[in-house]
């Protein structure tokens, strides 16, 4: 159920933008063409223009009015490209659409009413819930007084119908501006994390040289007034400072290393991301169960599943994907387990690349192991790294 739904954001995203301006002229064409289509409802008043029902100065009069008609629809539908429009000329906009279209009716006939379908739509659209509640059914009893009075055979149908348009793109409009919130609140968030994490790493970097620094301050004036009359003390307060900047700088280098170090959760995101825009179908785990697991430990899985992935997308010409995270109980232990398995041809097959040997390697380094190779129907690489043992009887028993 995960990945469906990873997989219709990834196509939504390929998607126009719901709720924004289009950013290219591709998304404006798409746009066009998606409102464009609902313009052949104008058909009827179209039809009965070029039936030769009315004098030349009628057809004139009804083409420009038609034209103005169309021309007022689309810019409330398009009112959000460029500068948006104020609710105030919104509502006077919608007035005047409703007001063409009783015109429109009253002096070309019957014909005619189905412009009430559009002023339903862009009311649904543009208004508020509260006040589009109130603007549809208005519209609709404004379309049945106008084909009562113009002799339309079905004007009841025609009420329906715009009720159930009119309401059905309220539910449009409200998506777009949950969609809008949505994107907003992401943002906000993202913002809030990048804020979060800024602050995490000057307080880091506060505790770690504030107190390294201060003495290496106070050791340095010490030094320079004992330099004249005391120099076998200050040489000894030079030796602190050089300690002590040492011992600062392997701080320093730890928390830079621990700032680098990647993880497997958001590795996993990326495999996901990576995997679908290369156009393979992945199967990738959410959230795994990380419990007990040292943090070099599942740093070597992130790197073991950033270089799989990698050979996955540029080497193998796979289809498919599979990534699985498993605890598995060995002779050697307790083990974390990943396993990234493929349906590609495996690379070109003349023994292990600069990366899994160096993966190997780093493996090794926290206890860990790693077997990659061909199977019958891809190529397979499991990395396995051991997970505290202690730590992990004691929270099953």
């Amino acid at each position: 159920m995960t990945q469906d739904l990873r997989s219709d954001e990834a196509r939504m995203e390929r998607l126009m933008r719901m709720g924004q301006s289009p950013r290219n002229r591709r998304e404006l064409l798409r746009k066009t063409l998606w409102i464009g289509v609902w313009l052949v409802f104008l058909s009827s008043p179209v039809h009965d223009l070029a039936s030769g029902n009315h004098t030349t100065a009628g057809t004139m009069a009804g083409s420009l009015g038609l034209a103005a008609f169309v021309g007022v629809y689309l810019t409330l539908v398009f009112r959000n490209m460029g500068r948006p429009l104020t609710g105030r000329f919104v509502g006077v906009l919608l007035v005047v659409l409703a007001a063409l279209a009783a015109l429109l009716c009253f002096t070309l006939g019957s014909s005619w009413t189905g412009l009430f379908v559009y002023v339903a739509v862009a009311c649904g659209a543009t208004l508020p819930l509260r006040l589009a509640y109130w603007a549809i059914p208005a519209t609709a009893a404004e379309m049945l007084l106008v084909g009562l009075h113009v002799g339309e055979e079905e004007p009841r149908n025609l009420v329906l119908l715009v009720l159930l348009i009119g309401y059905a793109m309220t539910g449009v409009g409200q998506l777009v501006r949950t969609t809008v919130e949505l994107r907003k609140a992401r943002a906000t968030v993202a913002q809030l994390a990048a804020n979060e994490e800024r602050l995490r790493m000057a307080r880091d970097l506060h505790d770690l040289l504030g107190h390294s620094l201060s003495l290496i301050t106070l050791k340095s004036e010490l030094a320079g007034r004992m330099l004249p009359d005391h120099p076998d003390k200050a040489a000894q307060q030079v030796a602190d400072i050089e300690q002590v900047s040492r011992q600062a700088l392997v701080d320093v280098r730890e928390a830079v290393t621990g700032y680098r170090r990647p993880r497997l959760a958001a590795e996993l995101a990326g495999t996901q991301v990576a995997l679908t825009a290369a156009g393979v179908t992945a199967d990738v785990p959410a959230e795994p169960d990380l419990t007990d697991v040292p943090e070099e430990s599942e740093s070597a899985l992130a790197w073991a599943l950033r270089e799989a992935v990698t050979n996955v997308v540029r080497h193998s010409g796979a289809g498919r994907c599979t990534v699985e995270v498993i605890r598995r109980q060995t002779l050697d232990g307790p083990m974390l387990e990943l396993c990234v398995e493929d349906d590609g041809s495996g690379g070109s097959g003349k023994g292990p690349g600069n990366g899994l040997t160096g993966l190997t390697e780093r493996l090794e380094k926290a206890g860990g192991t790693l077997e990659a190779g061909r199977v019958k129907h891809g190529f397979r690489l499991v990395a396995r790294v051991p997970v505290d043992a202690a730590v992990d009887i004691g929270s099953g028993a």
